[in-house]
């Protein structure tokens, strides 16, 4: 069975069981799992029984697809994703994606835990990503391209769409929601870097290095999504100030930011 035809199978699986065509699809990643409870009218699918979804590996990602309301707005929510580091394929990373695109979403919302280059950034800080560099050595497009998801060379010069990155800083400021910017930089892991490592991304423009999230805006822009991502800064990799980090930590730093994520998302979403 080709990959359409498995989207596909997803998909009429998943129409079957909610009544909902939601209009906007969110990734919640390390620690940021409860804004899946503010969804209103709520439909939980476990990630297990949706055909060929893969399921995350990831102790803090609980790995369901919720379907509901935030606002007067329809959403499907990914409660726990997926890492080239857990030994998926990139096609496999691309596929929750895809399954959104065709149950009707037109706007992709991305959060993840990062890493934090910027000297001017801070443990705790939300920051909306203007840019990417994809770093992680792989790509979900690789491969014979099928023009049902988009075309052969997906044009990347405005990933992040400026439109929503105004309407984030605007609902930031009416709700007293502190904001930074930065490019987000995409390694594959799962280990932490080196100072050297720190030192070399730094330099080559990056704000903030995460594990996720660029291969789902790769596969979110091929089908034509608008996209809108917030990193949650939960440890500083300065290198000539570099201390150890535990994921316990991460995870720790992630749950204290994530009242101000679910606010600042919740506002977006109810503004769009």
């Amino acid at each position: 069975m080709g990959e359409w035809e498995k989207v596909q199978e997803a998909v009429k699986f998943l129409k079957e069981k909610v009544d909902i065509e939601p209009e906007i699809g969110i990734i919640l990643g390390t620690g940021l799992g409860k804004l899946g409870e503010r969804i209103e009218e709520r439909v939980v699918i476990p990630y297990e029984e949706i055909p060929h979804f893969p399921i995350s590996t990831v102790e803090t990602h609980a790995g369901n697809l919720i379907f509901g309301k935030i606002g007067n707005k329809k959403v499907v929510s990914m409660q726990g994703r997926f890492h080239l580091y857990e030994g998926y394929h990139p096609y496999q990373i691309a596929f929750p994606i895809r399954v959104m695109k065709f149950l009707g979403i037109k706007i992709l919302i991305e959060s993840n835990a990062a890493g934090g280059l910027n000297p001017l950034f801070s443990k705790g800080d939300l920051v909306i990503i203007t840019d990417h560099i994809n770093l992680m050595g792989q790509n979900p497009l690789v491969g014979e391209n099928d023009e049902r998801f988009g075309p052969r060379f997906p044009d990347m010069s405005q990933v992040y769409d400026e439109e929503l990155i105004k309407l984030a800083e605007k609902v930031s400021v009416e709700e007293k929601i502190p904001v930074k910017k930065g490019v987000l930089i995409g390694l594959l892991g799962p280990n932490l870097e080196t100072k050297a490592e720190y030192r070399f991304i730094r330099l080559i423009g990056a704000d903030m290095v995460c594990m996720s999230t660029v291969p789902e805006v790769i596969a979110a822009v091929h089908l034509g999504l608008r996209v809108f991502g917030v990193s949650v800064i939960t440890d500083m990799c300065l290198p000539d100030a570099l201390k150890p980090v535990s994921f316990e930590e991460i995870v720790e730093v992630a749950n204290s930011a994530e009242p101000r994520l679910t606010k600042l998302i919740e506002n977006i979403i109810i503004k769009l």
